[in-house]
């Protein structure tokens, strides 16, 4: 068993997976799925607009409150469309020690050859 900060990153995207298809009546997490991605992709721009917000503040506690609202619905985002936290973990960890200047010069680089 996992244990640790990323344990419990995965135990949170297992309770997402298990609730959405559940009653939409006593579950948030079905509520949101019920309601369509439109929806789930509204919810993630709120929070990520409260997250700035709150960054802006100076609040670190409302700081830390709202990044676990977006992260939370960022991984309702991921799970609809079959994407968890590991995805994200592991293309962090491929871009650990590289530059962000190079790694966005491959991308578009990657880009300029996939439409030539």
């Amino acid at each position: 068993m996992k244990t640790g900060l990323y344990a419990t990153l995965e135990r949170i995207a297992a309770v997402i997976e298990a609730r959405r298809d559940g009653d939409a009546d006593s579950s948030y997490v079905a509520r949101l799925f019920a309601a369509g991605e439109d929806a789930v992709l509204k919810k993630v721009g709120e929070e990520a607009t409260e997250t700035i917000l709150a960054a802006k503040s100076g609040d670190r506690l409302h700081l830390v409150r709202e990044t676990a609202d977006l992260w939370f619905h960022c991984l309702i985002m991921l799970a609809s469309h079959g994407l968890g936290p590991q995805d994200v973990l592991a293309e962090l960890h491929r871009r650990e020690g590289i530059s962000g200047i190079d790694e966005k010069a491959a991308r578009k680089r990657k880009r300029k050859e996939g439409a030539a």
